[in-house]
């Protein structure tokens, strides 16, 4: 936000505050476009749908509900796309082992190998990123990503 003739500058604080905080941005904006185009190359409607069925691989098979749960999506929203991951073959319904009434969203291995060429060049990427940064920085780099993670999934879910 630029300043105003006789504001005080912003502290050194605030001006890395506000340069992580556009990082963020700027990244969250990167991240759509690719996994938007990662998608259509995958057959995927969504971004949203490669993410859900990337919890889906993080965590293991999970009732409809956990998903919301852990997207943060409506559970609304989570029948239609289980059965868009079930038409491209990324997922598959199975019954619960321990409750018959209860059914679970599994991963198609398959599909990982099938797809996972698509990651090769960002993941060669970022690995010659993070040889510029000592252990205690990815340390640092590491916990903010995961917090910053669970502080949007719990934005996500405040938007009702």
């Amino acid at each position: 936000m630029p300043t105003e003739p006789g504001d005080n500058p912003p502290s050194e604080r605030e001006a890395l505050v506000g340069a992580v905080l556009l990082g963020g941005r700027v990244l969250s904006t990167a991240a759509v476009m690719y996994h938007s185009r990662l998608a259509q190359l995958q057959g995927l409607s969504h971004p949203s749908d490669a993410k859900a069925l990337d919890l889906i691989v993080r965590y293991g098979p999970m009732t409809a509900g956990q998903l919301a749960e852990r997207s943060g999506l409506a559970p609304a929203s989570i029948t239609g796309l289980i059965g868009r991951l079930e038409a491209i073959g990324a997922a598959r319904r199975v019954p619960h082992p321990d409750d018959g009434r209860k059914i679970l969203v599994e991963f198609n291995p398959q599909y990982e190998i099938d797809n996972l060429p698509l990651f090769d060049d960002l993941v060669r990427l970022l690995r010659g990123q993070l040889d510029d940064y000592s252990d205690e920085h990815l340390q640092v780099i590491a916990k903010y990503l995961t917090d910053a993670a669970e502080l949007q999934t719990e934005a996500t879910r405040l938007l009702g």
